[in-house]
């Protein structure tokens, strides 16, 4: 194989560069355009979780405040810890706070715009290769709508993440080649936006620019002088990274310590694998049935697989053109390109992705689960296609640089010869793994039908591919058809689009649930004029209902997180979403809706989608409960009266939280002044109260309840505890008449605090971002370290 000539940077006018980013601008522009025209919404979780995120966020920041705490997510949310919030993405705290309540439309929009910096930053990456202009368009096409970006657009947090990659590789290149503090620096700021999010995306991308590095010092002629020149430049952008992720990082770490998901187990993760089969999808977009609207997928899922399997047509779709499958197939593996050495690095990006995702699928995916750090707190190696749509956008710019260059490969000879036949294999497999579920599923003609006109595209590109002279025309001609098709396959497809309609709880509400919703949010308003503040739990109204609490103002008690308080779930059971009363689990604790965990909770409204004789069998009985509105798919039902949300108990019962929370009953406590206190805030409490007084005299008065501060007035005749059923948390902090005391874990899940008699002012205040809350969670973080290296030793 010839080598190529040393690259140059002659293709690179100016006016080739503006001709460039125009095409990338536009072809950004006709995609993001697909949606608002077609009246559709990037749906699921981009609706159902970060849109209502977003609404909070612009909420808070609209009346003054910062949305640390979250009342309205399952009785209480840590939105500070929690990687989803957006509070510590500043391009969405920037959006939020300049438009507190934006449309549906607007924020994918916004979120689509992430994709830009990425997009456009193909062109430094290409130009600093001396790489040709269209293969960096075509790059960027392939990054912006290829594959995991398209398929997972839903998956807002992981996009922000993705969208910063491209631009932190070019940062770190010039850094590196300059020794420039400033590339430095702003790669260290790049990077800190790529992983803010704490995805498991945001992970690997960061593992792929540290790969980075090491490939750049490693193919160097001095590795051990390359490395000891730049040792200045590496610590100041690991300072400067570090600094930026420190308190995000942090307060993630401590909210995941107390959380449902502190880590997963190999078996967990190994469910999340690509399947195998799945490939074929990037050579055949719908030859399994993913873009069709009557949503009969029919390719590998939990369904079809012997072993189940936790992916779905989204995360198992990897088509990014035609002319990509063409062109990797052909000229990077068949004619030997993929081995130049000057694409050596996206091509071991593209196959090092490719090996991770399949996960258990490989030998690899145990050993780095088991030995690698991070690689645990993730539920699914298939999140790497994202890396690996990053990998094949590089590697097929490469091989149009490479076409309009120096044309069409010659065939190989002698032992290369394998290579073409290693090719056809591939295509011979991926087609075998395609009818191995279609025709199962009586769907052969359909994949027959998307296989000939994948074969049709792909006959023409590579008479095109061929054109002996004027490549550079056929090049331009091949990345406008490859722009078209990504826009005709992957744009508004079933994949990432829905009707906006179907989130109308958004925007405009049916008539019957907008008069269900009105009655509710007047009587709310009208009890917390007296001072009184009930819980409401909204269950399956459907996604959109799930966190719609967190735009309408709802104290809810459930909603649809992956990440929830460990406690909390094991008491109450709220589950992971709240779009289907099946799932609903009912604790020992939490037996049903006349409990006296409900009561201490504050539950009083449940909001259903149907009637309670209609409820699933394992449901509880609504004894007692009055129907408040009944119509359609909206019934309000007004519980039980709950238990006040503050209260003044003068006497303690000491529980182990923890041995408690394993039981079907919490201990008897009957008395209005009596509560039950955690032995490990025992030590904390200076007075004596043994009970053999009477009852206090005493009020406890709501003055204020904000997001983030609780006011309580409080006046009692003796030294008493001052109960707030409001979740306990680290972070949260209790100052009486100015003086800061401490929080004590009370009736199992809530805060109080210790109070002297007397008339008093008592604040509750969210501060996790206090140096107290900082190096007690670093303190915890490094203890549980401690304890698992133990562990592992013994």
């Amino acid at each position: 194989m010839r080598l190529p000539d040393p690259p140059t940077a002659s293709d690179w006018t100016g006016r080739t560069t503006l001709l460039a980013l125009g095409a990338v601008l536009l072809f950004w522009s006709a995609a993001a355009a697909v949606w608002p025209l077609t009246g559709a919404v990037v749906p699921w979780d981009s609706k159902n979780h970060f849109y209502p995120m977003l609404r909070y966020l612009g909420a808070a920041l609209a009346n003054g405040e910062l949305p640390l705490w979250n009342p309205y997510h399952f009785a209480g949310h840590p939105s500070v810890a929690d990687p989803q919030s957006l509070l510590f993405t500043p391009t969405m705290l920037l959006f939020a706070w300049a438009i507190p309540s934006p449309s549906m439309e607007l924020f994918d929009a916004v979120v689509f715009a992430h994709l830009l910096p990425g997009a456009v930053a193909m062109l430094p990456l290409f130009r600093r290769r001396g790489w040709h202009p269209a293969g960096a368009v075509v790059a960027a096409m392939v990054f912006v709508l290829g594959g995991s970006a398209s398929a997972r657009l839903q998956h807002t947090g992981m996009i922000l993440s993705y969208g910063y990659f491209p631009l932190a590789l070019w940062l770190l290149e010039e850094a590196l080649a300059r020794r420039s503090y400033a590339f430095g620096l702003g790669f260290a700021a790049v990077a800190a936006l790529m992983t803010v999010g704490r995805d498991q995306v945001a992970f690997l991308c960061g593992v792929a620019l540290i790969a980075c590095a090491l490939h750049a010092a490693a193919t160097s002629p001095q590795p051990l002088a390359y490395l000891r020149a730049r040792l200045g430049l590496f610590a100041a952008m690991a300072l400067a990274g570090g600094a930026l992720l420190a308190v995000p990082s942090l307060l993630t770490m401590q909210f995941l310590m107390t959380s449902t998901r502190p880590s997963f187990g190999y078996g967990v993760a190994a469910m999340g694998s690509l399947p195998p089969e799945s490939l074929a999808t990037g050579l055949f977009a719908d030859v399994f049935g993913s873009l069709r609207w009557t949503y009969d997928y029919w390719g590998p899922d939990w369904q079809s697989l012997v072993g189940g399997t936790w992916t779905d047509r989204a995360i198992n779709y990897l088509f990014a053109g035609t002319l990509p499958a063409v062109l990797v197939l052909w000229h990077g593996l068949a004619g030997g390109r993929l081995f130049a050495r000057e694409i050596r690095y996206p091509a071991l990006l593209l196959a090092g992705a490719l090996l991770y995702a399949l996960g258990r699928y490989t030998p690899l995916f145990p050993l780095l689960f088991d030995h690698v750090p991070g690689i645990d707190l993730y539920r699914r190696p298939a999140d790497a296609t994202f890396l690996v749509n990053i990998g094949l956008a590089l590697v097929t710019g490469y091989l149009v640089h490479r076409f309009v260059r120096d044309g069409a490969p010659a065939l190989p000879r002698g032992w290369r010869l394998a290579l073409p036949l290693l090719a056809l294999g591939l295509v011979g497999w991926a087609l075998a793994g395609a009818f191995a579920f279609a025709l199962p599923a009586s769907r052969g003609i359909e994949a027959l039908r998307d296989v000939a006109v994948g074969c049709g595209l792909a006959l023409a590109s590579v008479l095109l591919l061929r054109a002996p002279s004027r490549r550079a025309l056929a090049a331009m001609l091949l990345v406008a058809g490859t722009g078209a098709e990504l826009i005709w396959r992957n744009a508004g497809s079933s994949l990432n689009a829905e009707p906006a309609g179907r989130y109308a709880v958004f925007r405009q509400l049916p008539p019957e649930q907008l008069q269900g919703l009105n009655l509710l949010k007047s009587e709310l308003d009208a009890r917390h004029a007296r001072g009184e503040h009930p819980r409401v739990e909204i269950l399956g109204l459907g996604g959109a209902w799930q966190n719609a609490s967190m735009v309408l103002g709802l104290e809810d008690t459930i909603g649809y997180n992956p990440l929830r308080l460990s406690d909390y779930e094991r008491a109450v059971g709220p589950g992971e979403n709240a779009a289907d009363p099946n799932l609903r689990q009912f604790p020992g604790l939490f037996r049903g809706y006349r409990s006296r965990l409900a009561s201490l909770l504050g539950l009083e409204y449940l909001v259903l989608d149907r009637p309670a004789e209609r409820l699933p069998r394992h449901f509880p009985q609504l004894t007692g409960a009055q129907l408040l509105y009944g119509s359609g798919q909206m019934w309000i039902y007004r519980l039980d009266p709950a238990k006040p949300r503050a209260y003044l108990a003068s006497r303690l019962v000491p529980v182990d939280s923890e041995s408690v929370l394993s039981q079907d009953e919490l201990p008897d406590f009957e008395s209005d002044d009596t509560a039950l206190v955690d032995q490990e805030s025992l030590p904390k409490i200076k007075g004596s109260y043994a009970g053999t007084q009477g009852p206090a005299r005493g009020t406890a008065t709501i003055l204020a309840y904000r997001r983030n501060v609780v006011t309580v007035e409080v006046d009692t005749d003796r030294d008493g505890v001052l109960v707030l059923h409001d979740l306990y948390y680290p972070g949260w902090e209790a100052r009486v008449d100015g003086v800061r005391r401490p929080i004590l874990r009370t009736n199992l899940l809530f805060r109080g605090v210790e109070v002297p008699a007397g008339r008093h002012v008592v604040v509750f205040r969210f501060r996790p971002l206090s140096v107290d809350n900082l190096m007690a969670a670093a303190g915890e973080l490094l203890e549980r370290d401690g304890d698992e290296a133990g562990t592992t030793v013994r």
